[in-house]
């Protein structure tokens, strides 16, 4: 029993550094996917619209604009999140009261060492792998390898952790890719339809491949960030977070 508990530590060891090593790989995914999208929608479909005239144009001139605002919301928001630090424990930090009897009642020296010599002390949160005391509501990221203050999750498509200091952008990164992700997918539906059609296509077979790509992409991204997005407003309207939850 004993080796089994030691491998399986071992193995979930191996899975966090793994994940330390996707960084670049999944940023330069996302990238792909907007330059994906960006190809479809402005250089293949939208953009040569423009010179069409009459309602194909001022069409064109509406999805170009929004599309390119909410691009701009979306990639700021998403290298916010990836470069703004989740939130450290403060170096030496120590509780200036115990938050079950109140300020009427503050800790003393005594406590704290005894909060260090007992990590278990239910009353002071201690982390043995940071060998610090934790703040209420922080949790260690195996991943990160060190303490976050209001922990909600580790993040791997933004390569960083979700908490108390980018949680924001981390909504707003939701909000914006779901609403251009939408707008991609509302954009290129007409597309889409006409590959299930008799009539001749348009395009080289290279531009119908990308658009195709696209669609499907936006399509589920769009629904599985929903899915995200209405449960972080759920757990910001409880003030919880997914760890909590879970």
């Amino acid at each position: 029993m004993h080796r089994s508990g030691a491998a399986m530590a071992w193995n979930v060891f191996k899975f966090c550094t793994a994940l330390r090593g996707l960084g670049s790989i999944m940023i330069l995914l996302v990238l792909g996917v907007v330059g994906v999208t960006y190809y479809a929608v402005v250089l293949t479909n939208y953009g040569p619209a423009l010179y069409d005239g009459g309602l194909d144009s001022v069409t064109a001139v509406a999805v170009l604009i929004l599309f390119h605002c909410l691009l701009v919301m979306l990639l700021w928001s998403y290298f916010s999140v990836v470069l703004t630090d989740a939130g450290s424990v403060p170096p030496n930090w120590r509780p200036a009261l115990d938050e079950e009897r109140g300020e009427a009642d503050p800790l003393n020296a005594s406590e704290f060492s005894g909060a260090q010599s007992d990590p278990l002390n239910p009353r002071i949160r201690y982390c043995r792998k940071c060998n610090q005391l934790k703040p209420p509501r922080c949790h260690h990221c195996s991943v990160c390898g060190r303490c976050i203050l209001k922990m909600d999750h580790h993040c791997v498509w933004v390569v960083n952790c979700v908490g108390a200091l980018n949680y924001k952008y981390f909504l707003l990164f939701l909000l914006y890719t779901f609403l251009e992700t939408s707008l991609v997918t509302l954009s290129l539906l007409p597309h889409f339809i006409s590959f299930f059609s008799e009539g001749e296509i348009p395009g080289t077979p290279g531009t119908l491949a990308t658009t195709f790509l696209a669609f499907v992409l936006n399509l589920a991204f769009a629904l599985s960030v929903l899915g995200f997005l209405i449960m972080h407003i759920s757990l910001v309207s409880a003030n919880t977070t997914t760890i909590e939850v879970l």
